[in-house]
């Protein structure tokens, strides 16, 4: 079994800040848009400041922060694994990136995946090798 979870320290160096400003800012003058503001940003802080890969025998798959966005893949469904690099302009969070869906909460390393319907999908990580290596093995490559 694999399973790591990834920190987005980045987002969690430029959200957090932001949210404790708009905290004070709303402790002196109260608008019900800055508190909906406040709400949607600590939401969004909790939902994609983590990603979690996890690898059993059968399947891969990932979630953000609790849990609410995920997806898995059969290893039989998978065509081809390969390590890649992310170009910086790619950023961070859920992105379309050109051939497929980019799922990264920091750095640059993914794991790409090549699946039997012909999507493409990139699933970032800080550790590509084990992830590669324990892949491989369950895929029998």
């Amino acid at each position: 079994m694999y399973k790591h979870t990834q920190v987005g320290w980045y987002i969690l160096f430029f959200v957090i800040p932001v949210v404790l400003i708009l905290t004070f800012a709303s402790s002196v003058t109260s608008t019900v848009y800055l508190l909906i503001t406040i709400a949607v940003l600590v939401a969004a802080l909790v939902m994609f400041c983590t990603l979690t890969v996890f690898a059993g025998d059968t399947e891969v798959g990932f979630y953000f922060g609790p849990g609410i966005v995920r997806k898995k893949f059969l290893y039989s469904d998978i065509e081809s694994v390969t390590q890649v690099r992310n170009h910086w302009l790619l950023g961070w969070g859920i992105r379309w990136f050109g051939r497929g869906w980019l799922y990264n909460v920091s750095g640059l390393d993914a794991i790409e995946l090549k699946l039997a319907s012909g999507k493409l999908l990139r699933i970032g990580t800080d550790e590509p090798e084990r992830l590669m290596a324990f892949l491989q093995t369950k895929m029998g490559k």
